[in-house]
């Protein structure tokens, strides 16, 4: 009884109260956005909404039972979770459903299960406790390889579904890394490769390598006096070389033409709002219909009406703009920020490496999440098919986020008892 009782004045009030009121305001949102007056229940078990309160509660029950747990659980298990998480997206690719374009669903009756989405805190506990082994270094070349290889697994076999939007989120853990040590340059060989890529779609591919070698060019004059600096110019040029036609080949190759039309369209290559950029169109019309205080709950015409694809779920974000204005979406963006912020506090309050390790890791899925559906939904991103956390309608999403959330706040719970 005392240990029950210390766990619930040990935990963090603060964030599971703002899960629960983000988990609210998504249930809310999923009703407006599927409402039908002539079935005007909201716990209808027929309807996304209904479906919803059902995952919320089951979420809720996934939460108590986490925080029941022992901490060292999930660090003796986090192997197990790994590898379970791993046969299971090799099994979707086998018996999986195609929804979409992608084969990301296993049917389990009337359900559908996203492995994709569990393999995120699989892939944060599995990366946590290798980074915590007391022989690692983040510096060593071999640590390195081995954590990029524990990301690129999952990684490579969600490309394979192919659903790109899920995968780009495991890109998000090179903040962890960054965090425990890595190198800054690698962060800005990150930015530089974005830069590259966008100039080799807008542009062609050997315009982009005459501005390499002049700007490499440009740098070696300026610096010929140090051998090193010119080696490393020259690796740089070489690898930026293969990049540049790695990205032409992807782009013209690999992609498929829709994915093709959402990167042009977002660039400003092509301009089609009744066409290839309709989604992001009628989104944007949606959000700025809200004004400052919005049309009211129930009220917002882009959703009643259906202009928006896939409303419940990528784009959940329009009927909180459309139906709470301006307001409305601010506060929803000040709670995600409030939750980031807290998440940090609290990794970086631990004992524990792998508690802190994994609580930056819960932080750059959330916050990759968080940047890329909003950014999507307000043109400032490509269409990229990824749920926004805690709002979006979705069981596996939902179960995932609380998953990787709860596991934290267990870690912080009893952060004087992990080893």
């Amino acid at each position: 009884m005392n240990n029950q009782r210390s766990l619930f004045f040990n935990v963090d009030w603060p964030i599971i109260l703002t899960y629960i009121t983000l988990c609210i305001i998504g249930w809310f949102n999923i009703h407006a956005a599927v409402y039908d007056p002539s079935n005007p229940s909201i716990i209808d078990l027929d309807t996304n909404y209904g479906k919803q309160f059902f995952f919320i509660i089951s979420a809720f029950i996934i939460g108590l039972a986490i925080l029941l747990l022992d901490s060292r659980f999930f660090n003796t298990f986090s192997p197990i979770f790994y590898g379970i998480t791993i046969l299971l997206l090799i099994l979707v690719l086998i018996i999986g459903r195609n929804v979409g374009g992608n084969q990301a669903w296993i049917p389990i009756g009337s359900f559908r299960l996203q492995p994709s989405e569990f393999a995120k805190f699989a892939t944060c506990l599995m990366l946590a406790r290798y980074l915590s082994s007391g022989t690692i270094k983040i510096q060593d070349i071999k640590t390195q390889l081995f954590a990029a290889f524990i990301i690129l697994i999952p990684t490579a076999l969600i490309l394979l579904q192919p659903d790109a939007g899920s995968a780009l989120t495991f890109s998000s853990l090179i903040l962890v890394l960054y965090r425990e040590g890595l190198s800054g340059y690698f962060l800005l060989i990150e930015g530089l490769a974005i830069i590259l890529f966008v100039l080799t779609v807008l542009y062609n591919k050997y315009l982009v390598l005459a501005g390499v070698l002049v700007a490499a060019g440009t740098w070696v004059y300026f610096n010929r006096k140090s051998q090193n600096m010119i080696k490393v110019t020259g690796w740089g040029v070489l690898f930026s070389v293969l990049f540049i036609f790695s990205v032409d080949f992807a782009y013209n190759k690999i992609l498929k033409p829709h994915q093709r039309n959402r990167i042009d369209l977002i660039l400003g290559k092509v301009d089609d709002p009744r066409g290839i950029g309709y989604n992001l169109n009628q989104s944007k019309i949606a959000i700025g219909s809200g004004g400052l205080w919005g049309k009211g709950y129930l009220q917002g015409t882009q959703t009643k009406y259906d202009f928006v694809p896939e409303q419940s779920t990528d784009f959940i974000f329009c009927t909180v703009g459309e139906e709470w204005g301006f307001a409305g979406s601010f506060m929803v963006v000040i709670l995600y920020l409030f939750l980031l912020m807290r998440i940090v506090n609290i990794a970086e309050r631990q004992r524990s490496s792998m508690s802190r390790i994994y609580g930056y890791g819960v932080a750059s899925i959330l916050f990759f999440h968080i940047f890329i559906n909003i950014g999507m939904t307000i043109g400032l991103i490509p269409v990229i098919g990824i749920p926004l956390p805690f709002l979006s309608y979705g069981g596996s999403s939902l179960w995932s986020f609380t998953i990787l959330l709860f596991i934290l706040l267990k870690f912080d719970s009893n952060r004087m008892g992990i080893n």
